[in-house]
């Protein structure tokens, strides 16, 4: 599709869920105004128009403002229908389509993201075990969604990949500051091809933030939380 005036994202190029919405709108060849969300102060854009949770991505379709990634990916693939369909047409498919990404969204992500915080070694090795006993469930879930194809939505990216996919450079981020391995071949030999091939595809491979890249973020942000909760 053409340059749309009446197609814009607001969102941080460091952002998971902003991933999303861009990897759909990438799926679905529509061309949108990307604008970067600078959060030092939130801008009056973002305050209008999610004023509920202040919070990237929103989407803009015809100057009307929608909040959250994955309604985002939903209003995505239902407005432009006519292209790749992102959500399963079997309803039973989509359902558990729609159950991982809750787990994701709800269970897993806060998982990993909890390890930077853990006291001590042994907290944080029951964090990262956590994550890992998460990542086994949803390598099982891959093999039974992929049907023995590259992807969880099977022969193209789906739902599911987005929803999971969205957080891989934050995942390679958490493996180099802990030094561990969390997708592994042992362990989740599926994933680790799934990731390889997730990322090299068309719609994600130029918007992926670069691990190093994220890693420089991430270090500056953990300074700048430190230094807000010492006590002056």
């Amino acid at each position: 599709m053409g340059k749309s005036d009446d197609v814009k994202l607001l969102g941080a190029w460091q952002s998971p869920v902003t991933l999303r919405a861009r990897i759909a709108l990438n799926i679905k060849s529509v061309d949108y105004e990307f604008i970067a969300e600078s959060f030092e102060p939130k801008s009056q854009l973002l305050l209008q128009s999610n004023p509920v949770h202040q919070k990237v991505p929103v989407f803009f379709h015809k100057d009307k403002p929608i909040c959250e990634s994955l309604v985002i990916v939903q209003y995505v693939d239902e407005v432009w229908s006519s292209a790749s369909p992102i959500l399963p047409s079997d309803p039973y498919e989509r359902a558990i389509a729609r159950f991982w990404a809750a787990f994701i969204d709800d269970k897993w992500y806060p998982a990993m993201r909890s390890i930077r915080g853990a006291k001590g070694e042994d907290e944080r090795n029951k964090r990262i075990q956590e994550v890992r006993e998460g990542l086994l469930l949803l390598e099982d879930a891959f093999q039974k969604s992929s049907k023995g194809n590259d992807f969880f939505g099977g022969d193209q990216i789906g739902y599911l990949d987005i929803a999971f996919g969205s957080f891989l450079g934050w995942l390679r981020v958490v493996e180099v500051s802990n030094r561990v391995k969390l997708l592994d071949q042992e362990n989740t030999p599926g994933l680790v091809k799934w990731a390889e091939k997730f990322c090299a595809h068309i719609a994600v491979k130029d918007i992926m933030p670069e691990t190093e890249k994220l890693h420089e973020f991430a270090k500056m942000l953990w300074a700048k939380m430190a230094a807000a909760s010492t006590p002056k």
